[in-house]
């Protein structure tokens, strides 16, 4: 065994310490007061009744995932589990949308169209839109904790990348292929690359 100097500097943190841990999904985190079939209704509901929209199956699939981490035990969910994993596979290779089940998802969450979506944040607020060809994720692969915060109302462009420890304010639009690697305020449009804020339209009233 090699021993190490007495003096020797502590290891360097790794890069994405100072972050909270993801969620790991060994919990129900569908919204509160809420039960799953309302919830689903809902989600229906938002995507103008279409069952066989993909962006509709991926959302309901996300509930369903989220549910079956409240069954106990574990034995008990172990069927629930499989039927999850098959189905969201199904759902994602004909649908092209890729939203893991430990994301935390916000009430009528509306993804238009479908093909090339991926979705790793750590939320997406209530009534946010999302359309095709649009990435939440990691900016680095050392700092694979560092995913975007979608706070609510918020409307996303086709083609839009959220990259990283960001967080775009409530009731913002981010513009078609803009790539996002800073927090937008509230109220903001943001486009280009990298995306910038071109205008802010606060209510009256001071909202932030």
């Amino acid at each position: 065994m090699t021993a190490h100097p007495a003096n020797a500097a502590p290891p360097a943190p790794a890069p994405d310490d100072d972050l909270p841990p993801l969620n790991h999904g060994d919990g129900n985190q569908n919204p509160p007061g809420i039960g799953l079939l309302a919830l689903i209704r809902e989600d229906l509901r938002t995507h103008d009744g279409a069952w066989f929209e993909p962006g509709f199956w991926a959302v309901a699939l996300h509930r369903f995932g989220n549910w079956r981490m409240g069954v106990r035990p574990k034995l008990l969910r172990a069927p629930f589990s499989l039927l999850h994993r098959f189905l969201s596979a199904w759902a994602e290779l004909l649908g092209g949308v890729h939203l893991p089940y430990t994301v935390r998802l916000g009430r009528r969450v509306r993804i238009w169209h479908h093909g090339g979506i991926v979705l790793h944040a750590r939320s997406i607020g209530d009534d946010v839109h999302i359309r095709h060809c649009t990435t939440f994720g990691v900016a680095t692969r050392d700092r694979l904790r560092a995913i975007p915060i979608i706070e609510d109302r918020v409307d996303v462009g086709c083609g839009v990348c959220v990259l990283g420890d960001v967080t775009i304010g409530h009731d913002s639009l981010i513009g078609a292929n803009a790539v996002v690697v800073a927090d937008v305020p509230p109220y903001s449009t943001a486009v280009g690359i990298p995306a910038r804020v071109i205008r802010r339209a606060v209510p009256e009233g001071g909202g932030s």
